[in-house]
């Protein structure tokens, strides 16, 4: 009775769930899949308990994943992410309504920043004011960094318009650093969860229900309650050490200094 119980109820939780062809069982989306107006759960490569084994890069299909994500992230959606430290919610940071459904669907705090996430390090001098050494970009990124300058003119000024500073991040992962290059241009990017909620290390989580007799394994979406929201889910798999920290903040805007925001 207990199992019955418990199978019920995750199966109830499953079932709310819209669109099957983002479901557990999904198999890799090409690119007829963008077409679709819900939510659609890409996979980079079959997630596993220790991460990707393989380069992103090398997995077939991947670049039908990349062109879908960015076609969604060009059309004004909001897209989830795999980065090198969490998952993340991203859009493009020169699109205004953009930026504001972002807020939205995290239910973000307005006076609260947002990062930057671009492909090259020579992407940075075009939005940032760098006050540092190129040497020191290169030895922190990419990596799970991010660094705070002055913002340049061409950066969007609606994106963090209380705030003369930006954080930059190039995160080492091969995916996110390519989808960076196609679309040429900065995206905004913040943790993939409600504010002050958890921050999320990988798409799917295995449950399981069981009994003396009997026992069933679910997938549940880590953060199930922002999917109906977004274009595009890209799994990549399980992140990191699953310590579930974001990235280290720190502060270069002011010339022979540094400050630690926050550690990562």
């Amino acid at each position: 009775l207990d199992f019955m119980r418990s199978f019920g109820f995750v199966a109830a939780g499953l079932i709310k769930y819209r669109g099957s062809h983002c479901s557990a069982v999904a198999g890799r989306l090409g690119t007829e899949m963008c077409k679709e107006p819900k939510t659609k759960l890409l996979r980079l490569y079959p997630p596993t308990s220790d991460g990707p084994t393989v380069p992103q890069e090398t997995q077939t299909g991947d670049s039908e994943i990349l062109s879908c994500t960015v076609k969604a992230l060009k059309d004004g959606h909001i897209v989830a992410v795999p980065t090198d430290t969490i998952y993340g919610l991203a859009c493009l940071a020169q699109n205004s309504e953009a930026v504001k459904k972002i807020y939205e669907v995290k239910e973000r705090n307005g006076q609260k920043p947002l990062a930057i996430c671009v492909g090259e390090i020579l992407d940075i001098y075009k939005y940032c004011k760098v006050k540092v050494k190129e040497d020191l970009l290169r030895d922190l990124l990419p990596g799970p960094v991010t660094l705070v300058f002055e913002r340049s003119e061409k950066l969007n000024t609606n994106l963090n318009p209380f705030t003369s500073l930006v954080g930059v991040r190039i995160p080492d992962h091969a995916f996110m650093r390519r989808l960076c290059q196609m679309c040429g241009e900065p995206l905004a990017l913040t943790s993939a969860n409600i504010s002050s909620n958890t921050s999320t290390v990988e798409v799917h989580v295995t449950c399981a229900a069981f009994d003396k007799l009997n026992m069933a394994v679910f997938l549940l979406k880590e953060f199930q309650e922002l999917w109906s929201k977004l274009a595009v889910v890209v799994d990549g798999g399980p992140i990191g050490d699953q310590t579930r920290q974001g990235s280290t903040v720190i502060d270069l805007s002011i010339l022979g200094k540094y400050r630690v925001i926050r550690p990562g």
